[in-house]
C-alpha cells in the first residue's frame, strides 16, 4: 500500500513557495536554496566574483521585497529571478565595461570559486577569453544581456524573454545580433547550442 505524504513534505513549486512566504517569510528560504548558487555563478561571470556576492543577495533582497507582486500563474520563479539579476547588472553597467576592457587588454580574470570550474573550463585559453571580452564590449548592452543570459545563464528563449519584459522574437532578433556580431569581431565562427 502506497502512502501519500503529507502536504507538507512534497516539494512545492516556487510560486507556491513565494505565496506561503507572504504569512511566513521563512518558506522563502526554499527559493532562495534553489536558485542562489545560479544566480551567483551568473552575476560571477557577468561582473567578478567580488561583485556577485553583492548581486546575488540584493537579486534576492528584491525578490523577498517583492514577492507579493509575483505572478503566481508562472510556477518557475527562475526567469523573474535572473530579470531581477540583469536588472542590477545594468546598474552596474559601467563596472561592468570596465571589467570586460581590463580583461580584454590583461587576459587575467578572477577566479570564481573552484565548484566553478566546469563554467572556467568552457573557455579555452587566456588569448581566447581577452578576444571574447574585447569583443562582448562591442555590443549594446541589450544584445549582451540577452546573449550572456543564454549563454552563461542558460536561460530558454522564452525564459530570456520573461526576464527582460520582452518579447521571444526581439530575443531571437537580439542573440542573432549579438551572436552575428561577436563572431565578426573574433573573425571565427564558433558553433553555439543555435548552431549545434
Amino acid at each position: 500500500m502506497t502512502r501519500t505524504p503529507p502536504a507538507e513534505m512534497i516539494e512545492a513549486d516556487d510560486a507556491e513557495l513565494i505565496r506561503r512566504s507572504i504569512d511566513d517569510p521563512e518558506q522563502f528560504a526554499g527559493v532562495f536554496n534553489r536558485y542562489i548558487e545560479q544566480i551567483h555563478r551568473y552575476a560571477a561571470r557577468r561582473l567578478g566574483v567580488q561583485v556577485a556576492d553583492d548581486i546575488a543577495a540584493e537579486t534576492f533582497l528584491t525578490a523577498f521585497r517583492c514577492r507579493a507582486s509575483y505572478d503566481h500563474a508562472q510556477p518557475l520563479a527562475r526567469p523573474w529571478l535572473y530579470g531581477i539579476a540583469t536588472n542590477l547588472i545594468a546598474r552596474q553597467r559601467r563596472d561592468e565595461e570596465r571589467f570586460l576592457r581590463a580583461l580584454s587588454r590583461t587576459g587575467a580574470e578572477p577566479q570564481p570559486e573552484p565548484m566553478a570550474d566546469a563554467v572556467i573550463g568552457r573557455v579555452a585559453a587566456q588569448k581566447e577569453d581577452r578576444r571574447l571580452a574585447g569583443a562582448l564590449t562591442l555590443l549594446s548592452s541589450a544584445d549582451r544581456d540577452v546573449l550572456l543570459l543564454v549563454a552563461l545563464g542558460e536561460l530558454a528563449y522564452e525564459e530570456v524573454a520573461e526576464a527582460l519584459g520582452i518579447p521571444i522574437g526581439t530575443v531571437r532578433s537580439r542573440l542573432h545580433r549579438a551572436r552575428k556580431q561577436a563572431r565578426a569581431a573574433l573573425g571565427t565562427v564558433y558553433q553555439t547550442r543555435e548552431d549545434a
